[in-house]
C-alpha cells in the first residue's frame, strides 16, 4: 500500500528539472543540494522551537515541513525514499543502543 510519504517522494522526484516559476520544489532543486540542505535545517530549527515552546499545533505543522524538506534534500542527493524506508525496516525490532553500537564497528 502506498502511503502519503511515498506518494510525496514520487511527486518530489517528478519536479526535478521542472519549471521553477510553477514549482517550489523545482526552485529548490535549481538552487542546488546545498540550498536544499540549508532549507531542511531551517525547518528543523523551527520544529525544535515549537517543541520547546510546547506549541503542539505549530509543532505539527513544522514537523510536516521537516519531513517534506528532508525528502527534497534526500532527492537532491539522489537518495531514494525507498532506501530510507528499507533502512528503517532493517533496524526495526533492534534496540537503538545495539543498532548504534553496530555502526561503530
Amino acid at each position: 500500500m502506498t502511503n502519503v510519504l511515498t506518494r510525496l517522494a514520487q511527486t518530489i522526484e517528478t519536479r526535478k528539472g521542472g519549471d521553477e516559476k510553477n514549482s517550489y520544489v523545482a526552485s529548490l532543486f535549481a538552487r542546488g543540494p546545498d540550498k536544499c540542505a540549508e532549507k531542511f535545517g531551517e525547518e528543523a530549527i523551527e520544529a525544535i522551537i515549537a517543541a520547546v515552546r510546547n506549541d503542539p499545533k505549530n509543532l505539527t505543522s513544522e514537523a510536516a515541513d521537516v519531513l517534506f524538506h528532508l525528502m527534497v534534500m534526500l532527492s537532491s542527493r539522489d537518495v531514494k525514499w525507498e532506501d530510507v524506508l528499507a533502512e528503517l525496516e532493517r533496524r526495526e525490532g533492534t534496540s537503538g543502543i545495539v543498532e548504534k553500537q553496530s555502526r561503530s564497528k
